[in-house]
């Protein structure tokens, strides 16, 4: 099943690629890699606002991470014409707003892993880091940024 397949049958349709809000690009090739910078959680077109461990469940955040996936995907499909190029989703970064006292990280992340390894299959299966932080741009409660391979 080609990716764009296991898109349709999740009924995912892919976003245009975010204008960035700052002095970046959203993605760099060098070589076979492909680096996309990192992405805000959005609902609604707007920045999903919220505080692990303050104003916000693991449950809300991990769907947001989710939402996450799918923007990274519709830049990764910007940037190489063709997800079916995609050799290996090789990296995942997550940074998630939360308290001192919040330890879920790693869930909330799994919210973009698992949707990621439905789309690619065993490409998706990926090295990973979740970390926790004080704020994130414009109060976001996760940004995740992605490396993949190209075949």
């Amino acid at each position: 099943m080609s990716v764009y397949d296991q898109l349709q049958a999740l009924n995912i349709t892919l976003p245009p690629v975010a204008i960035p809000a700052a002095a970046y690009v959203p993605f760099v090739q060098t070589g076979n890699l492909v680096f996309l910078s990192g992405h805000i959680a959005k609902q609604d077109g707007k920045p999903w606002v919220g505080q692990l461990g303050k104003t916000m469940q693991t449950a809300e955040a991990t769907q947001a991470a989710r939402a996450v996936a799918i923007d990274l995907l519709g830049t990764l499909h910007a940037a190489v014409g063709d997800l079916n190029k995609v050799k290996r989703i090789v990296k995942v970064m997550s940074l998630v707003n939360s308290s001192t006292d919040f330890t879920e990280h790693h869930l909330v992340t799994n919210g973009c892993s698992e949707l990621i390894g439905q789309v690619f299959g065993d490409k998706g299966a990926h090295a990973r880091s979740a970390f926790g932080v004080a704020q994130l741009p414009l109060g976001a409660c996760v940004e995740i940024e992605l490396i993949a391979e190209l075949g």
